[in-house]
């Protein structure tokens, strides 16, 4: 399984991570993979930020930097870490104990690593599968226990917890001023601020399947797009904010990683570890008689 995609800004380069424990690296030129790194332990999670690559592994993080070849691991997490973001100038690792680990970087020359872990935000009681970091500083952390959590970025503390799911929630990402949010439950739910400042549900989508993962981008006429990772191997492709369906994306496996690339491109990977790069296509005009 592909679990991870990252293209850091700037570089010609593309980084997969799957847990058969590697991470792939590929020339975007030639679509050639030319290193492989064996961290022999799965890599659950992967991305960039500026220079650095992060990978997810049991009990730590790993983390390049592109441009100087340094290499650390960040100790610190239980069990697998299933989910990596990075906001307010703060990795985020949600970990397999239910607890979110916060570093900030070091500036510190002489310091050992240029990562400080600075706080463990804990309140959920199953693993942390999902980050997102949203507006006004807020981070949100969907888990296995079926609940949401609302984090200040400021302060690291807990400001709301959410109840809208049934079983994991499986993805979350932030869209102008609202939440959406997928769960096992096989449903997909727009959450929107009320007056009293709480997060509430206002429209829900139900697919036929539990639902994998959510991803956004614009289409070729930047309009906004929903991509929604189902259990059959499908990915649905809606118009927001109507969720008018604009067809669907199939695979050989279920689709478990996704990333935006430059001009219409995006960049799929499955279960079957292969890794797919698709690009949008201009609809045709209808000539007006």
């Amino acid at each position: 399984v592909v679990t991870g995609i990252a293209l850091p800004a700037g570089s010609d380069k593309l980084y997969s991570g799957s847990i058969d424990g590697t991470v792939r690296v590929w020339d975007c030129n030639t679509g050639r993979c030319v290193n492989s790194i064996n961290l022999g332990s799965e890599v659950t999670s992967l991305i960039s930020e500026g220079p650095w690559i992060f990978a997810g592994l049991k009990n730590s993080v790993r983390a390049w930097n592109i441009q100087t070849g340094a290499d650390v691991t960040l100790d610190g997490p239980k069990g697998q870490v299933l989910s990596l973001n990075f906001g307010n100038d703060i990795l985020l690792a949600g970990a397999e104990d239910g607890v979110i680990y916060a570093w900030r970087g070091n500036s510190d020359p002489k310091a050992e690593s240029p990562f400080e872990l600075v706080a463990t935000l804990s309140g959920h009681t199953k693993p942390v599968v999902c980050l997102a970091i949203g507006c006004y500083k807020m981070l949100y952390s969907g888990s296995m226990d079926h609940s949401i959590k609302v984090w200040d970025l400021d302060t690291l503390e807990c400001t709301m917890t959410l109840n809208g799911h049934s079983d994991t929630v499986t993805s979350l990402i932030c869209w102008e001023d609202y939440l959406l949010s997928s769960s096992s439950d096989c449903t997909v739910n727009v959450w929107v601020c009320t007056e009293e400042g709480t997060l509430k549900v206002a429209y829900t989508r139900t697919e036929e399947n539990g639902v994998l993962g959510l991803y956004g981008m614009t289409d070729a006429d930047t309009k906004p797009i929903l991509f929604c990772s189902c259990k059959d191997n499908s990915v649905r492709m809606y118009e927001l904010p109507t969720f008018l369906e604009r067809g669907r994306v199939f695979t050989r496996q279920e689709v478990r990683s996704f990333e935006i690339g430059p001009g219409g491109l995006f960049f799929t990977g499955d279960g079957t570890g292969l890794l797919n790069v698709w690009k949008w296509l201009e609809e045709p005009k209808v000539p007006s008689s």
